[in-house]
């Protein structure tokens, strides 16, 4: 197991190239007992590549629920019974004060989040005034998170200084048709290729318990290499109320350390983050997550869910010596 695990370092960061899948299915197999130690790699790796700095983010749900696709893990979905109620788009001072509550936190990125399928003429217009606005008056770099976008779309918000675009391929290509059937991967992974050749970085990340299998993961892997992210967040479902998958089981915190410890050796240079569900997946080992590839988190609440305190998170970074600022991709 131990030649397996130095074999994964040296590739990595002695010759510089990226596992296989077929690697990466390997350790996906490794006994529980071993993931301690694959997490070790991970961190090593880590460390090689993006450094020990770590960067914090705020995110504001600017308009939340009412949602007309059918995703099964999102209780913004207005095709569900779930008790998350439409509500109106903020006006821009709301954000702002939103973004500077996230300043005041010492953290460099905010992004704004929409629950839409996508922006229409109006709605591309006010986020862009929004952007206009936190940019203006704060240091953070700005985010958007607006859906599936058109033609000329992410050009407009490339010129309108918003460095990230996220845009989720949630789970594998062979896997999705199963939890959402009102757009295509294809859809999302055109959207992905719009993003980054408007000149914007791309945040891409993905859920993991939707059913998935273990070799899905691994082809979920290899479909985020495909459209080569920056930045990478990880979710863990936290089964939301009237939603398809209420009922789902929460992972395993050994197997979501064993995942972050993975999507790490696979995407050695993005910058991973922590994101929804890890509070109620990980309870109280989400510091190891620091120490298995993690280099980057949202503080505070997410859209739907409470987060925890931002302290907490603050506090665990200092204790573990983990600097905070602004990263970029070593890809």
């Amino acid at each position: 197991m131990r030649q397996l695990l130095d074999a994964a370092a040296a590739a990595v960061i002695d010759e510089g190239r990226n596992l296989t899948l077929d690697e990466l299915a390997v350790l996906a197999d490794l006994p529980d007992g071993q993931v301690p130690a694959l997490a070790a790699v991970a961190h090593e790796v880590r460390l090689a590549r993006c450094g020990p700095m770590v960067e914090v983010e705020g995110i504001v749900s600017a308009k939340t629920g009412g949602c007309i696709e059918d995703c099964g893990f999102c209780s913004q979905s207005a095709r569900t019974g779930s008790p998350v109620a439409a509500t109106a788009l903020l006006d821009p001072a709301q954000v702002l004060g939103a973004a500077r509550e996230t300043a005041a936190l010492g953290a460099s990125e905010f992004c704004i989040v929409v629950a839409v399928r996508g922006p229409d003429e109006r709605l591309l217009s006010r986020l862009l005034e929004m952007v206009r606005l936190v940019r203006h008056e704060t240091a953070l770099n700005v985010s958007v998170s607006a859906g599936l976008l058109g033609d000329g779309q992410a050009e407009r918000l490339a010129a309108g200084g918003v460095r990230r675009y996220n845009h989720n391929l949630e789970t594998a290509r062979s896997h999705f048709p199963a939890v959402v059937s009102t757009h295509t991967w294809e859809e999302r992974v055109d959207t992905c290729r719009r993003v980054r050749a408007a000149g914007m970085e791309l945040c891409c990340g993905a859920i993991l318990g939707l059913g998935e299998s273990v070799a899905q993961r691994v082809e979920l892997l290899g479909d985020l290499r495909s459209v080569a992210p920056a930045e990478v967040p990880i979710n863990f479902l936290n089964p939301r109320p009237g939603t398809p998958m209420a009922g789902r089981p929460l992972v395993e915190p050994l197997e979501a350390l064993r995942w972050i410890a993975l999507f790490r050796l696979a995407l050695p240079g993005v910058v991973l983050r922590y994101a929804g569900g890890r509070e109620v997946t990980l309870r109280e080992l989400q510091a190891l997550g620091m120490t298995a590839g993690i280099n980057a988190l949202i503080v505070g609440n997410y859209l739907t869910t409470l987060g925890r305190p931002p302290d907490a998170d603050l506090t665990m970074l200092a204790d573990l010596r983990m600097p905070v600022g602004a990263l970029a991709a070593a890809l």
